[in-house]
């Protein structure tokens, strides 16, 4: 304990004492050039390119998204709309009842392109996509979904009614 405290003490003063130590490579206040910065101008090409985009495309990267075909089919009915006020919109949740089990991507399809009201009316079809295989009638609980959509205000612009249709039926909602 006594030779490593004196060793210490001894390569403190030695260090502490050269007065050569704050300028040499030693330091490692000197390493990346010590403690002033300079500005350097960046360059501007004809074009500005941000470097976190890659130019090119590589091995893991992700591929334009395709376009996704959605083959839902409407459902048997819609047994309630709902319209609930959230700020900046509102959210509509429509109820349907399918005719058998196992009906999955449940979704609001605009009725027309772009979400654009006719008339005042902005229509939807709830609708979802049925299994491949046979599935069991089931009992009315284990047959019903809910679907929802989010409508800015932005959205809702021109719009006076709210139509959810289904196969055999269609709910409206007048705002």
């Amino acid at each position: 304990m006594r030779i490593s405290l004196s060793a210490f003490l001894v390569s403190t003063m030695v260090l502490t004492s050269c007065g050569s130590v704050s300028d040499s490579a030693i330091n490692p206040i000197n390493w990346f050039g010590g403690s002033g910065s300079t500005s350097e101008p960046v360059a501007q090409g004809d074009t500005v390119t941000n470097p976190l985009i890659p130019e090119r495309s590589g091995l893991f990267q992700r591929r334009a998204p395709k376009e996704v075909i959605y083959d839902g089919f409407p459902f048997e009915q819609v047994t309630s709309l709902k319209v609930d006020r959230v700020p900046g919109g509102i959210i509509i949740r429509a109820t349907g009842l399918a005719a058998r089990q196992g009906v999955y991507d449940v979704q609001l399809t605009p009725a027309t392109e772009g979400q654009t009201p006719v008339d005042g009316v902005l229509t939807y079809r709830l609708e979802g996509i049925r299994p491949a295989y046979a599935t069991n009638t089931g009992t009315v609980p284990t047959r019903e979904v809910v679907a929802a959509r989010k409508l800015t205000d932005q959205q809702l612009l021109g719009v006076r009614t709210i139509r959810v249709e289904g196969g055999e039926n269609a709910l409206v909602v007048s705002r």
